[in-house]
């Protein structure tokens, strides 16, 4: 019972292997480096120019000058970009798992509990940041401020008014008295 992960990683594993590849399909076409040649160095000497080739480069007598072979160092490269294939991540996260609960356990919570949490962040993250920024979009002083009130000046449209100003409304408020009144004054609760 304990190589059952291991077996069913396996098995997920291998079913993603082509078991018959095509060779016109499946090779990489052969390039320089697949032909094996003895390389023959060549010390710069005297009459060399300033790149290190030398004048008497037009025969070709298979000789490689040093330059070529220790060319300049590059600039510090990226790192190598992770694997981010589900079937790889899922499996190094079941490798050291132990009977079906843990199993259970790990899938659901990388397959069902971790995305459900991070869009719940993400979605609450966009909500403050529009509820905060609603403000901001008439009153503010910047030139995207200053430009979408002439833009709404020009068009003769009527302003909004400031944000949170319906709550401070007398006027919103003995709407929502005579509304509160109608519904529950039918219903005989006060």
């Amino acid at each position: 019972m304990n190589d059952l992960p291991l077996q069913i990683g396996e098995t997920i594993q291998t079913a993603s292997i082509n078991r018959a590849p095509s060779p016109h399909h499946d090779l990489n076409p052969s390039t320089a480096a697949s032909r094996k040649q003895p390389v023959r160095f060549s010390s710069a000497s005297s009459s060399d120019d300033i790149d290190g080739l030398s004048d008497d480069d037009d025969d070709d007598d298979g000789e490689i000058p040093l330059s070529a072979l220790r060319p300049q160092p590059r600039k510090a490269q990226l790192p190598p970009l992770p694997d981010l294939r589900f079937e790889q991540s899922y499996l190094a996260s079941i490798k050291d798992a132990e009977g079906w609960a843990r199993i259970t356990y790990i899938t659901v919570r990388d397959q069902v509990f971790m995305p459900l949490v991070q869009g719940v962040v993400w979605t609450l993250m966009l909500s403050g940041w529009r509820h905060w920024n609603s403000s901001t979009a008439f009153n503010g002083r910047s030139v995207g401020a200053r430009v979408r009130r002439w833009w709404w000046g020009v068009n003769n449209w009527e302003l909004p008014d400031e944000a949170g100003a319906g709550l401070k409304s007398e006027k919103l408020a003995a709407e929502v008295q005579d509304y509160y009144h109608a519904q529950f004054s039918n219903s005989g609760i006060d």
